[in-house]
């Protein structure tokens, strides 16, 4: 046997290292995929970078002809969120899930302890007004962010999503997707009580 044969490895096990990578790879993500179901994370609490930062201070204008209790309602501005606990929703009327959580809204709304404002995302108008018309509108402000450069300057992944802010104008919790019944018991109701305990 030359010197040159003796260098080069048995075509054997190369050839049964290959055949095990896709098992390797499998045993891999479903050790990863376990871990995560057995952690008992809510992945709708997706860590932000805005968490215990100010609020981005951003102006959007009102939507043209939207009213609440007969008053026109404002857009967003940076004084919006100054002094007061204030809930941030980001929604759209063609978003299905927003459709599904607004009664949930709608309850959200009537607690006077904290202000709801909405973020209305790549919009029309008219397609706007008849989503709040037809299920009603919880928002004391709604800005409409057209081009959705809004939506990035606050980390949105998609819509839905919630934001919580402080009196201090810095944004204390985010949630993203629709907001459920247990959702709001068990994670956005103990952010907001603590948010109303907190720089009083």
């Amino acid at each position: 046997m030359s010197q040159q044969e003796g260098l080069q490895p048995p075509r054997a096990k190369r050839n049964s290292f290959f055949v095990f990578l896709p098992l390797i790879i499998f045993i891999g993500l479903a050790a990863i995929f376990a871990f995560q179901l057995a952690s008992g994370r809510d992945e709708s609490v997706i860590p932000s970078a805005l968490i215990g930062k100010p609020a981005p201070a951003l102006s959007l204008p009102a939507i043209s002809g939207l009213a609440r209790n007969g008053q026109p309602v404002g857009g967003l501005d940076p004084a919006t969120f100054k002094g007061q606990v204030t809930l941030l929703n980001v929604f759209g009327s063609w978003c299905v899930p927003c459709r599904m959580e607004h009664p949930l809204l709608m309850k959200l709304g009537e607690d006077k302890r904290f202000q709801l404002a909405g973020l209305n995302y790549k919009d029309k108008t008219e397609n706007a007004l008849g989503f709040l018309r037809e299920l009603g509108n919880p928002y004391a402000v709604v800005g409409a962010d057209d081009s959705g450069r809004a939506a990035i300057e606050w980390g949105v992944y998609g819509v839905p999503e919630t934001f919580l802010i402080g009196r201090d104008g810095n944004v204390a919790f985010k949630h993203v997707g629709p907001l459920s019944e247990t959702s709001i018991r068990d994670e956005l109701m103990p952010a907001i009580e603590a948010a109303l305990k907190a720089n009083q």
